[in-house]
This record gives C-alpha cells, structure tokens and sequence, in this order.
C-alpha cells in the first residue's frame, strides 16, 4: 500500500498544487494546515489544522495516517515566539529554535527538518512531490534575452547569490547594469511593486522594456523547504514594473502553472529564462 505525503501546509499555490499532483499520482495527501494560515481551499483534503507550536500533535496525525515523506510548502510568517501555544514536544523544541532564529530563517528551518527526520519522516523537497515544477534551462517563453539583458540577467544573479548568502532573499532586479532592488522579508511581489514605482528613466515601460528580475537559491539554504517560486502573479508584477523578462536558476526554482505563466509572459512581451547554476560566478 501506497503510503500517502504528509503536507505541512501554509498560503499559497504550491500546497495545492503539491496535494492536487499527490492526488492525481495515485499516492495521496494528509494535509496539516498551520493555524492562521490556512488555504480554504486544502480544506478539500484529508488532514486538519495545526498550531505552529504543536510539533507533537503533528508528528502524531502524520503517523496516524501512515505518511513517511514529508513536505513543507506554503508561505508563513515568522511567529511571536513569545504567543506560540506549544505542546509538550513544542516546548522541548523551542530554546534550539530560538538559538537558531537568531542565526536567519534557513538556520531555522533546518532546527525543523532534522527534528522530523529524527522522528523517522523523510522530508523532501517540493520538487521531489512535483518534479514538473522545476525551471527548465534555456529559454522557456517569450523573445529571446538580448546581450544587455543577458548581462543584467548575469549581475542580478550575482547579487542575488551575495544576498543569499547572507540570509536576506533570493530575489534582484538590474537594469542597465544598476541594481533597483533587492529581496528581503517583504517578498518578492512587494519587491516588484517599489520598482514599479521607481522613476522610468532609470527602468523600463511597456514598450520599451528594460531590466530583469532574477530569483535563484540561496547558497546557504535548506532546499527541501524554501526553493525560489515564481507563478502568473510574478510575470505581470515585472510586467508592471516595465521589465524585460525574469530570469530564475534551471534547476533550483519552481514555476507554477508553468503553461499559465508561458501564456501571459509571451501575451505581455517578457521572457522567461532558465540560466546555469554557475552564471553569478561568471559575471
């Protein structure tokens, strides 16, 4: 008997997709929402929703149901650890979580990945639940990059790499060789927002595009939980801000609903561009 993925789930498209996909694979889906982040529409799925402090209780619906591979997906805000309702196990946990929060967010996920893994759960990546949803290399949609956005594609990448590296984001935005933004906690949609209210001599416009977004891993990061993600959403956010086209790592992001974005991209005048792992070292 199939053993079905045990879901830890927050907000957004990539839980649904990943228990859509589970289902349509023959394996099926255990789904936990996390409370105060709860996507209505998983309420569709066996599961039930959990407190971000009840780390027992999760370990024992996950057993109850025979899951052994688990993921994590979904966006959720860093807690109050002061207002966190904790469990026996919760509370356990929680003075090597606050030790590892100080270090940044990926510190912290791996506090949570090893404490499943110890419990006998084989955490994978969203990538392993959905194999389709990894960027491709190569041109993916719209007019080819030109050399000048090839170039900012390769700066941006840079950028994002040195940010990453230290725990700040995964995303950047060049044009013509200046940096107008780079990712931190407010998301990669707020970050195209502020560029989209920059001034048009130092960005493009519909008609005449300039600049790239790229988002890529962080060096440092726990992959099975935070891979980049990009959807529709983000192609006419870099679309409003006048860019020209958004570049993500082949092989090390997720594209969601990727014919979707392959349509409004290619509608809009953007590119979509899977570039090589190693092209941040190159620029």
């Amino acid at each position: 008997m199939v053993s079905p993925l045990g879901l830890i789930a927050g907000l957004g498209d990539l839980p649904v997709a990943i228990a859509e996909n589970a289902v349509a694979t023959g394996q099926g889906v255990h789904v936990l929402r996390l409370k105060g982040f709860e996507d209505p529409r998983l309420a569709a799925y066996p599961g039930s929703v959990v407190g971000l402090g009840e780390v027992g209780a999760v370990i024992s619906r996950l057993k109850s149901a025979g899951c052994r591979d688990l993921v994590f997906a979904g966006n959720v805000s860093r807690p109050n650890f002061a207002d966190l309702k904790l469990d026996l196990k919760g509370a356990a946990l929680l003075p090597k979580v606050l030790s590892e929060a100080r270090r940044g967010d990926d510190a912290l996920l791996r506090v949570l990945v090893n404490e499943f893994e110890k419990n006998g759960f084989n955490v994978i990546g969203s990538e392993q639940a959905h194999a389709s949803l990894l960027a491709p290399a190569g041109l993916i949609a719209g007019p080819a990059p030109s050399g000048s956005e090839l170039s900012d594609m390769a700066v941006a990448a840079r950028v994002s790499s040195a940010s990453g590296a230290l725990d700040i984001g995964q995303a950047c935005v060049v044009c013509d060789g200046l940096v107008l933004a780079v990712e931190a906690q407010e998301g990669t949609d707020e970050m195209l927002r502020r560029c989209a209210m920059l001034p048009e001599a130092i960005r493009g416009r519909a008609g005449a595009r300039r600049g790239v977004l790229v988002k890529r891993p962080k060096p440092v990061q726990e992959r099975r939980i935070d891979l980049p993600t990009t959807g529709v959403s983000t192609v006419e956010l870099a679309a409003a801000a006048g860019l020209a086209g958004i570049g993500v790592e082949a092989g090390g992001a997720l594209m969601l609903n990727r014919p979707a974005m392959e349509a409004r991209a290619s509608e809009l005048g953007l590119f979509l561009y899977g570039f090589p792992p190693d092209l941040g070292a190159q620029a």
